[in-house]
Parts: structure tokens; sequence; C-alpha cells
């Protein structure tokens, strides 16, 4: 099928970093087309928000995370934490990419039986790290991380990946003021802020704002940028790794539905809704997919 090979490469004359950029950017493209069909397999999933935090998966594991696919287990491992764990199509999509499991396989998302559940299972797949899906345990479990890592005093970091509307939980709030507490400057947490949730805009529901001030009063090294840009989550992200004493956070500002036009910032396509597949098949084309792909994507 072919779904795990396209083109990342650059002409002889480019610089390490473009060719690293135009790499993790090729990658973003990838896990959108692919969570797309496998949601669209699946006859339902979370496509809003899996396409907003594409950037920013691709980002980690293309670039940020010490972490391979012939040896998940490494004790000196980074660690990824997916704590909107509705987001796992766009996962399965990114570690298929980088050579985590298959492609193919990936797109059994849902299924009865398969190891892609649409919440990530640490039991089924050996490079998950811990099962998630109850907003707000995510992080939670990303600053036990990382404690822990530190009494071992191993060089590895912790990443996780929040969603915006799990911001209302207060168990995220408590996590918060625990890793400012213990100055785990090993700890990185990302905020997918692309504005919605399941019914309305954050802001309709519980507003968040300011959020960069909330962060900063708990004790947090805190940086916003463009969720989209692969130039600033890759430049922000390593500066993120050079905090001293006290944990980061990104705040990466996204659209939801990234990509699908009849997709974007429109809270239905936050989850729940079946993707017909002449809705597939338009979204696939939006994201850059052609006729023969589409079709290999949606056999």
């Amino acid at each position: 099928m072919g779904l795990n090979v396209f083109e990342t490469g650059r002409p002889d004359t480019a610089s390490p970093y473009d060719t690293l950029t135009a790499q993790v950017r090729a990658a973003a493209a990838f896990t959108r087309k692919h969570a797309m069909a496998a949601i669209y397999h699946a006859g339902s999933g979370h496509p809003g928000g899996a396409l907003s935090c594409a950037d920013i998966l691709a980002a980690l594991f293309g670039a940020e995370l010490n972490l391979w696919p012939d040896e998940p287990g490494e004790p000196d491992r980074d660690r990824f934490v997916l704590s909107k764990g509705h987001a796992a199509p766009a996962l399965y999509a990114v570690a298929s990419h980088f050579g985590f499991c298959s492609p193919r396989a990936a797109l059994s998302l849902r299924k009865l039986g398969s190891p892609f559940q649409g919440h990530p299972h640490v039991v089924d797949l050996p490079w998950v790290e811990t099962s998630t899906g109850s907003l707000g345990q995510g992080i939670s479990v990303a600053v036990g991380m990382a404690l822990g890592l530190r009494l071992k005093k191993s060089s590895a970091r912790v990443y996780t990946l929040l969603g915006d509307g799990e911001l209302q939980e207060g168990e995220v709030w408590e996590a918060a003021m625990c890793a400012a507490h213990y100055g785990l400057d090993n700890l990185c947490a990302i905020i997918d802020y692309n504005k919605l949730q399941s019914d309305a805009r954050n802001d309709a529901i519980m507003r968040l704002e300011p959020l960069a001030a909330k962060w900063r009063a708990f004790d947090w090294v805190v940086a916003e940028i463009d969720g989209h840009d692969v130039d600033a989550l890759l430049r922000t992200l390593r500066r993120a790794g050079s905090s001293q004493g006290r944990p980061s956070l990104i705040i990466a500002h996204t659209i939801k539905g990234k990509g699908v036009p009849f997709m974007e910032n429109v809270p239905t396509w936050h989850g729940s809704v079946k993707l017909t597949r002449a809705q597939a098949s338009e979204a696939l084309a939006a994201l850059g997919s052609s006729d023969t792909e589409i079709e290999e994507f949606l056999a």
C-alpha cells in the first residue's frame, strides 16, 4: 500500500536544519491523512483534535524525543504521554510513519481485537507509556514519571500533550502545582490550544484566559507559539530542554480540524460523527492526497 513511503528529501544544498523541518512537515502531512483514513474506517473518532495536533506530534517524534522503535523499553528513553487520549488516531499515524507500528495495521482503529483502540492502551502497544483517555490524568502520570526519572538520576525527559478543554479538570492544576513544587525541569507540557471542545468554544463553557498568566503563577516557564509553525515548534521544544529548576509549558495555538475546510473551527467535528466516504475523500483531497492515494487510504 505504501502508506509509510513518501518524499521527504531536499536538495543537497539544503542545511541539516532545513532538511529536518521538511521531514517534520512531511510527517505532519502524513499524520493528518492517515488519521482521517483511520477514522473513516473505524466509523467513529475525533477528527478535529487529531488534525490540530499533527504538527506538534510530528515535531516531537521527528526531532525532539530520544525514543526509538527498536528500543521502546530503553531505561533512559524520553517519555511521551498523550494526555488528550481521544487524539489517538494522530498518535498512531505519526508512530506508524516513524516505524513504531505498521501504517496498514494502524488503520484498524477501534476494530474489535485491534491494539489500536480509541484511546491509547499501554498493554497493547509497547511504545505507549500509559493508557489515557480520562482527561486530566495524563499530565498527572507525566509528573510522576518525571519525578521518578529524577530520583533515578536519569537524563530522560517527559513530554505530555493536553487538550485545552482538558484544562477544565481540576486534576490538571493539582499536577501543575506538584510539578512546580518539585522543580521538574525534565517535564514539558504542551497545550493543543484550538479553542474548541465537544460542544462549543471553550470560553462559552469555562473560560481559560488568561491562560499563560495562570501557568506562570504556578511557576512554570511558559512560551506561546503558533502550533502549526514547525520552525517555532522545534526551536521552542529545544529551549524547553534547557530550562533549569522549573517545568516548561508550551501553549500551541492551533486550528481545530486544521487542513480540512469543512472541519476547521466547527465543534461538530470534535468527535462522534461518522465520516462518509465522500467526506473522507474530500478531506484527503484537501490534505493533498492524489486520487490514487485516496483510493489506497480508503480501500
